[in-house]
């Protein structure tokens, strides 16, 4: 699969769940008190661990 599809249906899956699913703040309650800056690095950090490791299983999978 394309690697700019995986970042997109990554990044809006993450990004739906807390902003619009978790209306409780259950799941994402620990991140209350942060400032926006700091989401968005989490968030970011987060896409870009998910690409790496999609792409780190890919290339084990596709050399064998």
């Amino acid at each position: 699969m394309n690697p700019i599809i995986v970042i997109i249906i990554i990044g809006l899956t993450v990004l739906i769940d807390c902003f619009w699913f978790d209306v409780n703040k259950k799941r994402w309650g620990w991140m209350n008190n942060w400032t926006s800056l700091s989401k968005w690095i989490f968030f970011s950090a987060f896409i870009i661990v998910s690409v790496l490791i999609y792409v780190g299983i890919s290339a084990v999978y596709f050399s064998a």
